[in-house]
């Protein structure tokens, strides 16, 4: 199936909008973006979808993701946020590993999907909800090594919510690296195709 350079921009910005969050819950013990937040945490349930823009339930729920994206394309950017890079990074590392562990895949699978009878009467941000897809965080993805190990504030990281909210962010970024990677993306592709990219992510802010 051929796949276009803006599905693959909007699954890179679903990788990056996650990281960003993982970020301001470490560092300050919230999301900014409340949307933002429930489209990442959403886009888990999204197994179905019928489109990139569908897992994310519409490019304007990526909006953050965009625009942290495109400031780390960005040439003329003086300094680029190289804690963002380094969690990026480390989530396509564990997307490459359990792309080689079909029953580690399978058992998320299976986690997300005792999950979602949860959302029949709870929000994707209850704490009952986070707590449930940290938890398959916790014993899947964190088993492979190396491990995404989160800089932050030691009062936030030590709150079991904050650190519920991080594992489940975690695991949606993860889940955009598939999709990123389904779309046929890699970090060679996006080396060679920055600037493709960052038109990509202009035409798409622009949206209404």
């Amino acid at each position: 199936m051929h796949h276009t350079d803006t599905e693959r921009t909007l699954a890179l910005a679903g990788i990056f909008q996650a990281a960003h969050l993982v970020q301001q819950i470490a560092r300050r013990g919230m999301a900014d973006d409340e949307r933002a937040l429930e489209a990442s945490l959403q886009s888990l349930f999204m197994r179905d979808a019928e489109s990139t823009e569908a897992v994310y339930g519409g490019a304007r729920n990526v909006a953050l993701g965009l625009r942290v994206l495109q400031k780390q394309l960005d040439k003329h950017t003086a300094l680029r946020d190289l804690e963002l890079t380094k969690y990026v990074i480390g989530v396509m590392h564990l997307e490459r590993q359990l792309a080689a562990r079909p029953s580690l895949l399978e058992k998320i699978a299976q986690g997300i999907e005792q999950t979602r009878p949860q959302l029949q009467h709870l929000t994707v941000t209850d704490p009952h909800v986070v707590a449930a897809l940290a938890g398959i965080y916790s014993d899947t993805l964190s088993t492979l090594t190396p491990r995404i190990m989160v800089n932050g504030e030691p009062r936030h990281l030590a709150n079991a919510e904050c650190a519920n909210t991080i594992r489940a962010l975690l695991l949606a970024a993860i889940r955009s690296a598939v999709l990123w990677r389904q779309c046929g993306g890699s970090r060679l592709r996006l080396l060679f195709s920055r600037n493709a990219t960052l038109r990509e992510i202009e035409k798409l802010l622009r949206e209404p």
